[in-house]
């Protein structure tokens, strides 16, 4: 049983179940996944299931089959020993955050005016598995040349644009191919369109899944991923199938998720090993700072997606207005500070606009940034978050009763790491994601209609997507790793305000550097050093590194041993010349003491040099264990082959000797009942089912999945709801 479930981009893990309504006599279409040959199942369907019909057949990085029916008919699929199981649409919502796009130029004019690369993505095909792409967009409609809808199965992947309409996947096309009064990153590329999430942007993970396939067998040279879940796990079924698109030829990028500044935050289908991952940047941006002249004080300011644009320019007062579940008094004229929490962003704002505030500040209610949002175009004053730190700073300004007020200064910044950004490490294989950075901030593309304002992870995956079709067209005999090895040899490692290189764990390699990619003078494979897990058993490791010199002059390669860390020692390649076009396998070793060295995540950065360019590969390894989630994912459902049967899935990054699920009341989070316990689970993903007369009364509960270990518990909670049958 898979119901795998993904969310565009705000890559958080929701739960929601619905029920089989057996007087539904809508036709209905079902992904069916199958064990043994697919066609031959479809034979025994179309001989024994007269009444359903198979519209595909998935045979390439998925094996199964679509199927349209009546869900009286669809039940009888039951009867048939090779499905593994069905995959029913579950309701997650998409969510991303005028000039023209100008994160483009800025990637690929470098220090001149102009476009210097004179590459545009000519004759290579570009697949967009998103929520469709309104391809009569003018800036679309000369390089849109098809695609497939999985979603309604037919070929017509049209943006949704009357119910619950959609503009993501048309956003992420023309960061990559736009070719009109906008122009994307490979203006001259083929664009094909895959809808695998409908009307919201709601639908499965297996719709995406069977949208690889769709592209892959359409001979797609590139897939463009902006989306994903906040499972952790290289392994989850996403994940699995982009890297067997990969190994079919197809370059895949994915976008690392929202879920950021936390370590561990990059979810699926962003852990496949093969994947080019991708973080978000900031392109050329000026950013509101409130600032206090007196007391040296300047709080930068997130906007929150769908949020007007901070343009203040006068000082104000601050009105402190609680989690926003009472009226606000005095707010007139004033900014209106709040604490997250229990009341949702759009009421905060709304409570503090019909109060007359002037703009609306959200602060954390635990440590570090976030990024929250707001229904798009409902709000009429900008609202912004804050740091708790800041935002408890700016609660004690707006009590004191000074009579300063605060101001609002502008400051460009550029070259940033986006605090939304997902982290990695990966669980279970313990590597560095993302790989890459690329703008993400205040992405101007096309929407259906004209052209909108977005920020997310999910604008800095087609960027890269569009330099992958530029490489493409540069080098068409190049393999995706090839590809994926050009983009990250040659990336820029990006520093924090204090001139500090943001860990390999935030920014992979670095930022894209364009024309170095296209014409990478060294290229280095692995560009990322992982070596996985160290103990007591296993205290060295060794890494061979495939280093080729594509300039047409030799090329002296010498190594530098990072800062000397006790505990720490190693083994590097000596100094060595390449001539033109050679290639040298080289080891790069690394010994622990375990006893020098603490628990948990060590990662750093080896120099390499030649004469013309210094280079800063990543490394990562975890000594013992780390703070890593012990449990991610957890859904569960109503079959629809039987309304009377839950079914749960959930994923474990590591082998469990105890795993037990108990309700929680929401309302007073006082403990309920058990809801079922494992033991001895295998790491990777779990699923059952559950009768649903054992599960006890119906409504909204906190289920708390607790993993337990014989050194350690580790416990999280997410909501359910529990329904009656027919």
């Amino acid at each position: 049983m898979r119901n795998f479930f993904l969310l565009i981009l705000l890559c958080i893990s929701l739960t929601m179940m619905t029920a089989f309504d057996p007087q539904d006599k809508e036709y209905v279409t079902r992904i069916i996944e199958v064990e043994g040959d697919p066609h031959l199942i479809k034979k025994e369907i179309e001989r024994n299931l007269p009444r359903l019909t198979v519209l595909t057949v998935y045979d390439t990085v998925f094996n199964g089959i679509a199927i349209k029916g009546k869900p009286e008919q669809l039940t009888k699929l039951s009867k048939i020993d090779a499905i593994v199981n069905q995959h029913p649409v579950q309701t997650y919502q998409t969510t991303s955050n005028d000039n023209l796009n100008q994160s483009v130029p800025f990637l690929l004019q470098g220090k001149y005016e102009q476009r210097t690369i004179p590459f545009t993505g000519e004759g290579v095909k570009v697949g967009v598995i998103d929520t469709g792409i309104d391809y009569t967009h003018p800036d679309l409609s000369g390089n849109y040349k098809g695609g497939f809808d999985v979603f309604d199965f037919d070929n017509d992947p049209m943006e949704t644009i009357e119910e619950n309409p959609t503009i993501h996947g048309t956003h992420v096309a023309g960061v990559i191919a736009a070719n009109g009064d906008m122009k994307g990153i490979a203006p001259d590329a083929e664009l094909y369109g895959y809808r695998a999430l409908g009307p919201g942007g709601f639908g499965t993970s297996v719709h995406v899944i069977a949208a690889i396939e769709e592209a892959v067998k359409d001979g797609m040279d590139i897939i463009n991923l902006s989306l994903g879940n906040a499972v952790n796990g290289p392994d989850w079924p996403t994940s699995v199938a982009v890297d067997k698109a990969v190994a079919l030829g197809t370059v895949v990028v994915v976008a690392a998720g929202n879920t950021g500044p936390d370590d561990w935050t990059v979810g699926s289908p962003a852990t496949a090993p093969k994947a080019i991952t991708v973080g978000a940047s900031t392109p050329p941006v000026q950013i509101p700072v409130l600032t206090d002249r007196f007391a040296g004080k300047s709080i930068p300011l997130i906007p929150m997606m769908g949020s007007n644009d901070w343009k203040l320019k006068k000082s104000y007062q601050l009105v402190y207005g609680g989690v926003g579940d009472q009226p606000l008094k005095n707010a007139k004229g004033k900014i209106v500070i709040m604490k997250r929490g229990k009341i949702p962003f759009t009421e905060k704002a709304e409570l503090a606009e019909k109060s007359g505030a002037i703009a609306l500040i959200v602060y954390n209610n635990e440590a570090g940034e976030f990024q929250g949002t707001i229904d798009d175009g409902s709000i009429g004053i900008p609202v912004v978050a804050v740091s708790k730190e800041e935002g408890e700073w700016l609660k004690q300004k707006s009590k004191s009763g000074s009579s300063e007020w605060l101001e609002t200064e502008y400051i460009d910044i550029v070259d940033s790491l986006a605090p939304f950004s997902s982290r990695g490490p990966v669980t279970a294989n313990w590597t560095i994601k993302p790989d890459i950075l690329a703008p993400g901030v205040s992405i101007n593309s096309t929407v259906p209609g004209g052209y909108q304002e977005l920020q997310g992870t999910s604008m800095a995956s087609p960027h890269i997507a569009g330099v992958a079709a530029l490489i493409k067209e540069a080098h068409p005999e190049w393999t995706p790793q090839e590809i994926k090895t050009a983009i990250l040899s040659t990336a820029t490692p990006l520093k924090d305000k204090d001139g500090t290189l943001y860990s390999p764990t935030e920014q992979g390699m670095g930022k894209v550097n364009v024309e170095a990619a296209v014409k990478p003078a060294l290229q280095i494979n692995p560009s990322q050093l992982n070596f996985g897990r160290f103990n007591n058993s296993f205290p060295k490791k060794k890494i061979m590194v495939k280093i080729k010199n594509n300039e047409k002059s030799s090329q002296k390669v010498h190594f530098s041993l990072p800062k000397k860390k006790q505990g720490m020692r190693w083994e590097l390649p000596k100094a060595f010349t390449l001539a033109p076009n050679q290639s040298k396998k080289v080891e790069i070793g690394l010994h622990v003491t375990p006893a020098f060295l603490e628990k948990g995540l060590h990662q750093g950065w080896i120099r390499m040099d030649t004469p013309d360019q210094t280079f800063n590969l990543p490394y990562l390894f975890m000594m013992e264990t780390s703070d890593y989630p012990r449990a991610m994912g957890f859904e569960i459902a109503t079959s629809t082959f039987d309304p009377t049967i839950y079914e749960y899935q959930f994923y474990l990054p590591e082998d469990a000797d105890e795993v037990k699920v108990d309700l929680y009341n929401p309302d007073t989070l006082l403990y309920e009942r058990k809801l079922f316990e494992l033991s001895d689970q295998q790491q990777g993903v779990i699923e059952g089912e559950l009768a649903r007369r054992k599960l006890g009364e119906k409504g909204h509960y906190i289920a708390v999945i607790t993993i337990q270990n014989e050194s350690s518990h580790y416990s999280y909670g997410v909501p359910i709801d529990i329904n009656e049958y027919p």
